[in-house]
């Protein structure tokens, strides 16, 4: 994938909205299960266990209730992004003390051209995510072409 924008990124497919999810494992699996679906990853359990390895390094909450979660695998396929909006906020380790409501969960793949696509779409994402106007479109969005519309370029 060579993105030049959100745009090339984002895929219908892997986003979800009014997610119900008690805890970071329930939506981190959800997604996980989404981009299985769809060809990001080859396996459910081998992704999350690297997403898992990757929290235990550090917060992944970057505040404002929105968490970027990854995990760098050989059972990715294909860099991506999965999209969640919760029903409700969740408890998650962030730099702000806030849960998380807003999951992007990045598939990075084990290569060096993985990681470096995914600085790539990180600094796409924050890029976007540092402006207020787009968190407070993120909380609030009901549908996917709500979510897509917050990234329009």
């Amino acid at each position: 994938m060579d993105a030049s924008s959100l745009n090339d990124v984002l895929d219908r497919n892997t986003i979800l909205t009014n997610l119900n999810a008690n805890a970071k494992d329930d939506v981190i699996d959800a997604l996980a299960r989404r981009l299985r679906e769809h060809g990001y990853i080859a396996s459910v359990d081998a992704f999350v266990d690297a997403v898992h390895e990757r929290e235990k390094e550090g917060a992944t909450g970057i505040g404002n209730h929105v968490a970027i979660p990854h995990g760098r695998s050989e059972t990715v396929n294909k860099n991506g992004v999965a999209i969640a909006v919760l029903d409700r906020e969740i408890e998650w380790e962030s730099l702000d003390d806030t849960g998380a409501k807003v999951v992007v969960l990045f598939t990075v793949g084990a290569s060096g051209d993985g990681a470096n696509e995914h600085l790539r779409l990180l600094s796409l994402f924050a890029r976007k995510m540092a402006k207020q106007e787009v968190i407070d479109a993120l909380l609030k969005a009901g549908t996917i072409d709500e979510v897509i519309g917050c990234f329009a370029d």
